[in-house]
């Protein structure tokens, strides 16, 4: 049965983060009915997935990769900044071998493609809970290929210009001058070869670095 409690719960105890609310239901009971795993919090933002994990403090935590307020790798990259225990396993759309980087760099035990069969994702969490790391083998090969070459500083300014914020709008979201965002633009748009903030973002988003 779920839970959102803090109690203790039979079994692996998981938080599940997936900002569409037919797909979250879903896992959270495939996952239920793999036996041994226990669904004890479901969230469908970012910022709501860190809060229940913090307080949940689950063995292993299934995310998205975006959604809204924070994405699943800005999530992951918290928890592993705060030196939090719980395993995190990435389950996506994106089979990027950018994302799957971005995602070994921020912690994660496992990265899992949605169009796999359910019980895959159940094995994954038995492995991760074992201490063990699950890559989809169609990423595995080819994960260690370009490196991200943007700053977290020209990902996040990129990441506002492609959703149409102006400099102006993210110097003061991000507490920095517009001469220096527009630098941050301008280093992301030269090292991408693109000719503008637009064509640097579809650039960066193909590749899985943004």
């Amino acid at each position: 049965m779920t839970s959102e409690s803090g109690g203790r719960s039979a079994g692996i105890r998981v938080v599940l983060a997936e900002d569409q609310a037919m797909v979250l239901g879903a896992l959270a009971a495939l996952l239920e009915m793999a036996g041994g795993i226990s669904v004890v919090g479901r969230a469908q933002n970012g910022s709501d997935a860190l809060t229940k994990v913090l307080s949940l403090k689950p063995d292993v935590f299934i995310t998205d990769i975006e959604m809204p307020e924070m994405s699943g790798l800005d999530v992951a990259a918290e928890l592993q900044r705060r030196k939090i225990r719980t395993k995190v396993i990435i389950v996506t759309t994106f089979a990027r071998s950018g994302y799957l980087r971005r995602a070994l760099d921020a912690g994660a035990a496992g990265y899992l493609l949605k169009d796999k069969p359910a019980e895959k994702l159940a094995e994954a969490v038995r492995q991760v809970h074992r201490g063990l790391r699950v890559i989809d083998p169609e990423l595995a090969a080819e994960s260690w290929g370009m490196a991200d070459p943007l700053t977290d500083r020209e990902r996040q300014t990129l990441r506002m210009a492609a959703e149409g914020a102006t400099s102006g709008d993210i110097a003061a979201k991000l507490n920095l001058s517009e001469g220096t965002v527009r630098n941050y633009l301008s280093e992301a748009i030269n090292k991408l070869g693109a000719s503008n903030r637009i064509e640097a973002a579809r650039i960066a988003r193909a590749q899985g670095w943004l």
